[in-house]
């Protein structure tokens, strides 16, 4: 189960000599060979936390469109089921934070996404409390999103959101990403990531499509990795809970897929803090900010 440390291989440069006149001349000098420079290491993948939702409001189109704008191709989303059974975007089990839902049903107190139709939560402003050139903006269903996110190219990290609250949720979800032409073998195998805090969740998505790549959000015990590494291909920690010998650790131990598991933190959104984790051997960074850690780890 543990992966083999890859052998470094020596690169050889080779010339090829050119026939010309003879000429009288002195003794050519013998200029000393420069080894060639290494190329620079590439810097971990970023994933534009719902969205670059430093700049524009978390889990929106507008979001997706910011992270594309700026070049960043990886978005991150999180998903919840409403009422009649429809999968939206939102990260809050509640609507109250990120939309006008206190306002437009008064009485209807704690405003869980589950005590409301996808009719209207459709109506509902999602940009205003971000700022007023987002006024309007929708919480989208998972469809409006996936449809967005292909038109602008991107790849995804998918999170099941509070799964214990809507059973069945996992197999609904590969089933809209199935009509939605996300589960071909060229998104699966480069395009999309499955996560959750859950750990039957992330189980349950791998013994339902095993191609799919899974991630356990957390930090389990370096003693139970390989218990994670049976369904999940990805541990997903907070920067916060993250150590050089951590990272190690996760990267020792081969996944279900016979890959080496890999490590994606969350949620850095300062240089100082994307430079550490850098240095930890992180695989990718999921943050709020992706052109700032885009500048401190990879010098644009």
């Amino acid at each position: 189960m543990y992966a083999r440390v890859a052998a470094i291989t020596a690169a050889l440069m080779g010339g090829t000599a050119l026939t010309v006149p003879h000429v009288s001349a002195a003794p050519a000098e013998t200029v000393p060979h420069v080894p060639a420079a290494p190329a620079a290491a590439p810097g971990p993948m970023i994933i534009s936390h719902r969205g670059a939702s430093g700049y524009a409001p978390e889990n929106t189109l507008a979001s997706i469109d910011k992270a594309a704008d700026l070049g960043f191709s990886w978005v991150e989303n999180d998903v919840q089921r409403t009422k009649d059974g429809e999968l939206v975007v939102i990260h809050d089990a509640t609507l109250a934070r990120t939309t006008d839902a206190e306002q437009r049903y008064p009485g209807r107190v704690p405003w869980r996404v589950a005590d409301f139709t996808a009719a209207e939560i459709s109506r509902l402003d999602a940009g205003s409390w971000f700022g007023s050139r987002y006024a309007g903006a929708r919480v989208p269903t998972l469809e409006q999103y996936m449809r967005r996110v292909t038109r602008n190219h991107q790849k995804l990290v998918l999170e099941i959101k509070n799964p214990e609250l809507y059973p069945g949720i996992e197999k609904q979800t590969l089933k809209v990403l199935s009509n939605e032409g996300w589960l071909d073998r060229a998104h699966v195998e480069h395009k999309l990531i499955v996560q959750s805090f859950s750990a039957d969740a992330v189980r349950t998505v791998h013994t339902l499509r095993p191609g799919v790549t899974t991630a356990f959000l957390g930090t389990p015990k370096t003693s139970e990795l390989p218990a994670y590494a049976r369904f999940a291909d990805r541990i997903n920690p907070s920067y916060a809970t993250l150590s050089t010998r951590y990272v190690a650790a996760v990267h020792a131990i081969d996944g279900p897929h016979g890959r080496p598991l890999k490590v994606l933190t969350w949620t850095v959104n300062d240089a100082a803090t994307a430079r550490r984790v850098h240095g930890y051997g992180v695989d990718g960074v999921i943050t709020n900010k992706p052109d700032v850690v885009r500048g401190a780890v990879r010098g644009h």
